[in-house]
Order: structure tokens, then C-alpha cells, then sequence
């Protein structure tokens, strides 16, 4: 045998493998037992204010309600007596606080949907404009909406005036339309609407404003995606845009609506702070039958079905944004 087949043979390590990369564990946040009353201590200030506010009006309001309080009691001639459900029964077996139920809705929703849908073409049409006429725009609507209530209103009825209004002129000069001397509040309907034109007129503001500032979260890449499927300007708004503005069109829908539910001092300085029966609303009437009629107990109790009408818009609002949460 030779040497050469007496050698032993050398084996060959394999290649080592570099180690996976190890990923750095995030540092872990330490529990406090403390964490859960940090929200509630900085809430704590706003609550207390909202509770001194509101609190004692609203209390009062609710005792005013089922007691037999005129001016007797309010002069301290009769003491207050508790007269149980007998104010609200009162109230409700009322036609005339159905109807004023009634008006009132269809007053707010009137006010509601235009609000809506001007807000929402203005605020479209913010995307389309150059930057300086966007920013006139928004100066105006700005103005609009600092303007005071007060002011706003005596600015309308001046330009609704039956001898003086600038809109009866404007409108005469349209072929074969005499409008001159003509009475705006001689009836319900017409008056109501001047009244809308008003709470619209307002309210707008804020809703562009808002919209604006929604339009701009919407992707861009989706409306071009979906224009390269085929779909015109009312699609893309329809299936990308409206979506993305659900939750906060959801919010200024419920806002207008309890809004425009309060109103009160359009409706008080129009008339001249004596608004006829076919003028009243929730606000108007329980005010009416507080202050001039002298029956707080019944205005109380007109009053706190409102607010009951509110929560029930507000318990609307909060099922539609859970919603919104799940799918979310």
C-alpha cells in the first residue's frame, strides 16, 4: 500500500450562516394605576362649569314642570304646588301644541336639507376655484358668520320690507311680476320661508368650512381610480367621496337639526317679539306661554318635551357614529 492511500481525508466545514436579524422589542409602557383618572381630572374642570351652568336651570326646570306655578306663586302670594303629570297632560292633549310640534319639524328639517346640500355644493366647489377666489370666498363666509343674530335678522326684514325691501324690486323688474307692496308675513307659509332663507343663510357657513376641511382628507388616488373605471363626477362623489364624509355629515346634520329646532330669536325679532300663532315654534310657544300668558308651569313642561325631542335626535346621532365605529 502506498502512502498516498494511507492519508486520511480532510473534511470541509460548511459555510456558517449569519444569524437572523433580531428585531428590537419595543419598549413596553408601564402600567399606572393612575392612567384611567387622568382623562376624567382633565375633563373634571369643563364638567363642573357645564354642571353650574346647566345644572340648576335644568333642575328647576324639571320641578317648574310638575307644579302649579303662575304669577300668584311667582309673587309669593300662593305657595307652589306639586300637581304631578297634570301640566304635561295638559300640554299634550293640546291640538294647537301639535301643530306647533308639527311646524317645528318641518321648519327644521326645511332649514336642514338646504343647509345641507347649498353647503355641500359650495364646499365642491371650493375644490374647483383658484387660491385667491377661494380665500374671497372664505373671508365672505366668514363675515356671514360672525355676523350677529340680531343684526342678520333686522338686515332681512329690511330687505323683505313690504314698501322698502330691495327683493320686491328686484323681483318686479322680471317680465310680467308686480311684487311691489307685497306682504311677505301677511301669511305662515311665506313668512316661515323668509325665516329659512335667514337660518340658512347662517348656518352655511360653518358647513362649507367643515366640508373644506373634509374634501381635502379624500385620497386623490382613489377618485382617479375610479374615473379610470369609468366612473363620471357623480359616481366618484357618490362611491369615494360621500363615504369619507359620512361621519362628519352625520355630526353637521345633527347639529342642524338641534340648531335649527332652538330657534328663537329669528322668529322673536321678525315679528317684532309678538310672533303670530301661525309663526310659532317649540321655542316661541313655550316662551309664549311662560312670559305673556304667565303659565311657567306649562312653559316649563312645553320646554322639557324639547329637550326630550333633542335627546331623541342625539340617541339618532350616537347609534349612526357607533356604527360608523364597527364598520370602521
Amino acid at each position: 500500500m502506498s502512502a498516498a492511500d494511507t492519508t486520511t481525508p480532510i473534511k470541509v466545514p460548511p459555510p456558517r450562516q449569519a444569524p437572523p436579524p433580531t428585531v428590537p422589542e419595543s419598549p413596553r409602557r408601564k402600567r399606572t394605576s393612575g392612567g384611567a383618572a387622568v382623562p376624567w381630572a382633565l375633563l373634571a374642570p369643563c364638567l363642573l362649569i357645564l354642571a353650574l351652568v346647566l345644572g340648576y336651570p335644568l333642575g328647576r326646570l324639571v320641578t317648574l314642570s310638575f307644579q302649579e306655578f303662575g304669577q300668584s306663586q311667582l309673587w309669593g302670594f300662593k305657595p307652589a304646588e306639586s300637581v304631578g303629570f297634570d301640566n304635561f297632560a295638559e300640554v299634550l292633549g293640546d291640538g294647537e301644541f301639535w301643530a306647533v310640534v308639527v311646524r317645528t319639524v318641518v321648519f327644521a328639517a326645511a332649514c336642514v336639507i338646504f343647509t345641507m346640500v347649498i353647503g355641500m355644493l359650495i364646499a365642491l366647489l371650493l375644490q374647483r376655484v383658484s387660491g385667491w377666489v377661494k380665500t374671497l370666498i372664505n373671508i365672505a363666509l366668514v363675515a356671514s358668520w360672525g355676523m350677529p343674530i340680531i343684526v342678520a335678522t333686522t338686515v332681512f326684514k329690511w330687505l323683505f320690507d313690504s314698501d322698502y325691501g330691495i327683493f320686491n324690486a328686484l323681483l318686479s323688474k322680471l317680465p310680467g311680476v308686480d311684487m311691489i307692496g307685497h306682504n311677505w308675513f301677511a301669511s305662515g307659509p311665506e313668512g316661515l320661508a323668509v325665516i329659512t332663507l335667514l337660518v340658512v343663510w347662517g348656518a352655511v357657513p360653518f358647513v362649507v368650512i367643515t366640508l373644506s376641511a373634509g374634501l381635502t382628507q379624500v385620497p386623490k388616488e382613489l377618485e382617479e381610480a375610479a374615473r379610470l373605471d369609468g366612473a363620471g363626477a357623480w359616481g366618484v362623489f357618490r362611491y369615494v367621496t360621500l363615504p369619507i364624509l359620512k361621519p362628519i355629515i352625520v355630526m353637521l346634520t345633527t347639529l342642524s337639526v338641534i340648531w335649527d329646532m332652538g330657534v328663537f330669536p329669528q322668529v322673536f325679532v321678525m315679528r317684532g317679539g309678538h310672533p303670530e300663532a301661525e309663526f310659532q315654534l317649540l321655542t316661541t310657544y313655550s316662551y309664549n306661554k311662560a312670559f305673556v300668558v304667565n303659565d311657567y308651569a306649562q312653559g316649563s313642561a312645553i320646554a322639557l318635551l324639547t329637550v326630550v325631542l333633542l335627546l331623541g335626535v342625539i340617541g339618532v346621532y350616537m347609534r349612526q357614529m357607533l356604527k360608523i365605529g364597527e364598520v370602521e
